[in-house]
C-alpha cells in the first residue's frame, strides 16, 4: 500500500471512530437513549463487524483497528440503549 493511502486509511478511521463519541457521550451524561434507534444500532454493529472480517481477511490492519474500535464504542452505546430504564 502506497504511504498516500495509508494516510488516506488513517483520517477516514479516525474521523469514522470519531464520529461515535459525541453520541456516547451524550448517552452517558444524560442517561437518555429514547432517541436512538436500536435496529441501526445493530444494524451499524453488524457492519463495523464485517469490516473487521474483511480486513482480518486483507490483513489491513487499519481497517481492523478502525472498525474494532467503532465497535467498542458501539457497544458501549448498545449497553446504554439496552440498560436504560424507561422515564
Amino acid at each position: 500500500m502506497s504511504t498516500f493511502a495509508t494516510v488516506i486509511g488513517l483520517v477516514a478511521a479516525a474521523c469514522t471512530t470519531a464520529a461515535n463519541f459525541p453520541q456516547l457521550k451524550k448517552a452517558w451524561t444524560t442517561g437518555q437513549t429514547d432517541d436512538i434507534s436500536l435496529k441501526t444500532l445493530l444494524l451499524f454493529a453488524c457492519g463495523l463487524g464485517l469490516w473487521v472480517v474483511y480486513g482480518v481477511l486483507q490483513k489491513d490492519i487499519i481497517i481492523i483497528l478502525a472498525n474494532g474500535v467503532s465497535l467498542a464504542l458501539l457497544a458501549g452505546l448498545l449497553y446504554l440503549k439496552l440498560v436504560q430504564t424507561p422515564s
